[in-house]
This record gives C-alpha cells, sequence and structure tokens, in this order.
C-alpha cells in the first residue's frame, strides 16, 4: 500500500491551494519522475489530445514534452474545489527548437483517491505564439 500524499481530501480551500503549489512546483522541476509519483499507478489523463493512462506512461509523456518545450515555465491558479476534485487554471511559456516562445493558456480537472493521489487529470490547452519581450513569467 502506498503511504498518503498530503494534503488529503475532502480539500479546504487553503488544502486546495496546497496541492496546486506542490503541482506547480512539481513541474516546474521539469522532473517526470517526480511529477509522475503524485498519480496513482492507474492514473487516467487527458492532455490536449493525448490520452495517457499510468505512471508508466506519464514519465515518456512529460520527458518528450520538456524537450520539445525548452525553458519551460509554469504557474498554476486555484479556480474552485469540491471535497475530492480541485479545479485549475494556468498558463506556461516554452521555447521551440527554432526558437520561437509561446504560451500555454489552459484548465485542469483533477480528482483525487482517499490517500490524495491524483486519479484523474483532463487538460484543455491553447498555445499563443509569443514575442520574448512579451514573456511574463521567468
Amino acid at each position: 500500500m502506498e503511504e498518503k500524499r498530503l494534503p488529503l481530501p475532502p480539500f479546504t480551500v487553503e488544502t486546495a491551494r496546497q496541492k496546486i503549489q506542490m503541482a506547480e512546483d512539481a513541474w516546474n522541476s521539469k522532473d517526470p519522475v517526480r511529477v509522475s509519483k503524485a498519480y496513482t499507478i492507474n492514473s487516467e489523463w487527458r492532455n490536449r489530445n493525448v490520452f495517457v493512462t499510468g505512471r508508466e506512461e506519464i514519465v515518456p509523456f512529460l520527458a518528450d514534452k520538456w524537450k520539445r518545450e525548452l525553458n519551460y515555465k509554469l504557474k498554476k491558479e486555484y479556480w474552485a474545489h469540491t471535497d475530492n476534485r480541485i479545479a485549475v487554471r494556468f498558463e506556461y511559456e516554452y521555447q521551440n527548437a527554432e526558437g520561437k516562445w509561446f504560451r500555454a493558456y489552459g484548465n485542469e480537472n483533477w480528482e483525487f483517491d482517499e490517500n490524495g493521489y491524483m486519479a484523474r487529470r483532463y487538460a484543455s490547452i491553447n498555445d499563443l505564439e509569443i514575442t520574448e519581450r512579451e514573456r511574463r513569467l521567468h
């Protein structure tokens, strides 16, 4: 049995914000293994038009993502929550291999199990090309 990943549901505004900050910190580390440990073994994802199931698929998915999305920087923001669900608004900036900058905007819906691991993650994301001067996240 896996250990508990605090904070646990049911969430309060404070503990939902804590969970969001933990996710932001992990994703900004760009460490696929570290990020994957926040999810259940069989976690279900929809990321744009890609469907990922389980930690074994999460790690290579994220490794590939951060090979393509260089100088990645993410900011997540609390939107709403219920007992075991959290909705997040986010934006992140990255540079592609050709040196062009992008800002990605999106929303995520998260569902957690009783041990505090994310069992479902549904992300809708749109990209906007920006200039380096337009960057907000450094």
